[in-house]
């Protein structure tokens, strides 16, 4: 894809994630620049649902904007700089405050694939502990390299990661891959919350009678899954051009 081509796609994908209610006002996706792998690219800083292609900045692996023109960049892009740093395999980066997931960062229960369609969840769901890099005192903001840096090791080689009493971070292969993890882990979270309000295990974090994925289904859906990544893009495009349909 072209580098326009690519700074569409995002500029959708924004769009999407807030029509899908996984951002809200916060929250943001990069992509790594289709020919410039140590560059990726990151709205400013600004609702998603308003983003256009003008508000689209080039950043280098350091987290510094390559061409600022005055436009003010997201406090947490360190996210996205030490991610696609430490992970040659990653392409696009979600960070989201998306609230069904929250409450599985702040208690014991495990997020946990409970749907065929987010087989990725599959395996131990890490959660930062901002605490064991930053102190007691943060404003819970990866703001600086070095908790950018302690995220990134706490994600290792997951495409999912938890953010204790903040949100959560996707990756993924591309733009269309890490936009469909992100809205997935938020129904994955709603549905295992349902879950276990009807099984009657609700705070105690023991997975009880929900009979969850296991690892080698895990595997199956997220392959089949792969194949059909543009059928929810499309239907989620289609949504954001055309409200209410």
């Amino acid at each position: 894809m072209t580098e326009r081509e690519i700074i569409e796609d995002l500029v959708t994908a924004n769009h999407i994630l807030y029509n899908e209610g996984v951002v809200d006002g916060f929250g943001h996706v990069s992509v790594r620049h289709p020919s410039r792998p140590d560059r990726f690219l990151l709205a400013r800083s600004v609702a998603p649902a308003t983003v256009k292609a003008e508000d689209i900045m080039e950043f280098d692996l350091d987290g510094n904007p390559v061409d600022a023109r005055g436009r003010k960049p997201y406090l947490e892009r360190f996210i996205h700089s030490e991610v696609f740093r430490v992970r040659t395999d990653v392409q696009a980066v979600v960070h989201n405050h998306s609230p069904a997931v929250i409450p599985f960062g702040v208690t014991n229960t495990k997020l946990r694939p409970i749907s065929h369609m987010s087989g990725f969840l599959a395996g131990n769901v890490p959660n930062f502990e901002i605490r064991d890099a930053g102190g007691p005192a943060t404003d819970m903001l990866i703001r600086t390299p070095q908790l950018g840096v302690a995220f990134a090791r706490t994600l290792g080689s997951a495409a999912f990661a938890l953010m204790r009493g903040h949100g959560a971070v996707a990756v993924g292969d591309s733009i269309r891959q890490v936009v469909y993890r992100a809205v997935y882990a938020e129904q994955n979270a709603r549905l295992q919350a349902e879950a276990l309000r009807l099984s009657g295990l609700c705070g105690s974090g023991e997975p009880g009678e929900i009979n969850f994925l296991n690892d080698a289904e895990a595997a199956g859906a997220d392959a089949a899954n792969y194949v059909n990544m543009d059928r929810p893009w499309e239907l989620w495009k289609m949504r954001v051009a055309n409200p209410g349909k």
